[in-house]
């Protein structure tokens, strides 16, 4: 396969991955307002091509370690998306086997530990996968998503901190979309430049357009590769913006809808078509055709969510407590 072809599959599974969340996303607002998804759900909308490009800058074996807002990761992770959507269902052949529903996606397997429903409560928990590593020497890196909101919290410092001292092999990749729930970023940080905040700690920190997912996947490989190579964290700050609200009970009256309008602009779905159309030669039919494969699958995915099992009543108080082997 020559270098351009190999560029080109490449940005065509950006754009695969980004269409899958999108869609999946889509149907889960469809599916919510029928009342078959239920509780509390956080939508990424808008914000594709920070799961898309992350996700594709690091291997099977490293660990992600995510927030609330997380199905566009999990999906991009590679978990199947028949497991994330019985999970939406609260089914047990969902990823959590139906217990944590859409703030609580996990797979072990894939090294994907959360969704965590605390704000920044992830960032110990990342530290803490990459001190085993480092400790046991090895070459892993561990990627942790958090929105602008953690930066508020006292984890956040404690994490740069730790990280920056004992030169973690760990990825903070903040994902900045400049709302803190319904609390604008300028009116909770007197310092808005986020990157500034980690570089305070000597972490190498810089900020990337969110809304790019080619410019992502450049800057997760460029701070991985240091990571991998001893250098210590990084920090990224991802700037990018949910078209939706905070949650689907938001009234969303914090924002100007001409924001909004703005900010839709830069959709990074149809800006990547479009370079891949520029750049590439993908043709209308190929963007299509990954379309009719998305769709085709998310069908699938609602069908097999749809027959899973509920949890029986029985079970309920299981694994309160650990279990003897």
């Amino acid at each position: 396969m020559s270098e351009r072809s190999a560029r080109a599959k490449k940005r065509m599974e950006l754009l695969r991955q980004m269409t899958r969340i999108r869609r999946f996303e889509e149907r889960c607002v469809e599916l919510y307002s029928a009342t078959a998804i239920r509780g509390f759900m956080h939508l990424y909308i808008g914000e594709e091509a920070v799961a898309a490009g992350v996700m594709q800058g690091i291997g099977p074996e490293d660990n992600v370690v995510s927030t609330y807002r997380e199905h566009g990761h999990a999906l991009a992770r590679g978990i199947p998306m028949a497991a994330v959507m019985a999970e939406m269902y609260g089914r047990t052949t969902g990823c959590s086997h139906g217990r944590g529903g859409s703030m609580h996606l996990f797979d072990a397997g894939r090294r994907f530990y959360g969704g965590n429903a605390i704000v920044g409560g992830g960032l110990p928990v990342a530290t803490g996968f990459a001190l085993a590593d480092a400790m046991r020497g090895r070459p892993l890196v561990t990627v942790c998503l958090f929105g602008d909101g953690a930066v508020s919290e006292g984890e956040f410092h404690e994490s740069l901190n730790l990280a920056a001292l004992w030169r973690l092999p760990l990825l903070f990749a903040c994902e900045n979309n400049l709302y803190a729930m319904g609390t604008a970023l300028k009116r909770a940080q007197s310092e808005t430049d986020l990157a500034v905040h980690a570089a305070s700690y000597g972490v190498p920190s810089w900020p990337v357009d969110g809304m790019n997912a080619l410019e992502v996947a450049d800057a997760v490989d460029h701070a991985v590769e240091a990571i991998r190579a001893g250098a210590g964290p990084h920090f990224l700050e991802l700037r990018t913006y949910r078209f939706r609200a905070h949650s689907m009970y938001d009234a969303e009256r914090y924002r100007d809808k001409a924001e909004v309008r703005r900010w839709k602009e830069r959709d990074p779905l149809p800006a990547l078509a479009a370079t891949l159309r520029a750049e590439d030669r993908v043709t209308a039919k190929d963007i299509a055709a990954v379309e009719s494969e998305v769709d085709a699958e998310i069908d699938a995915a609602v069908a097999a969510a749809e027959q899973g099992p509920l949890e029986p009543p029985e079970e309920l108080t299981r694994f309160v407590y650990s279990e003897q082997s």
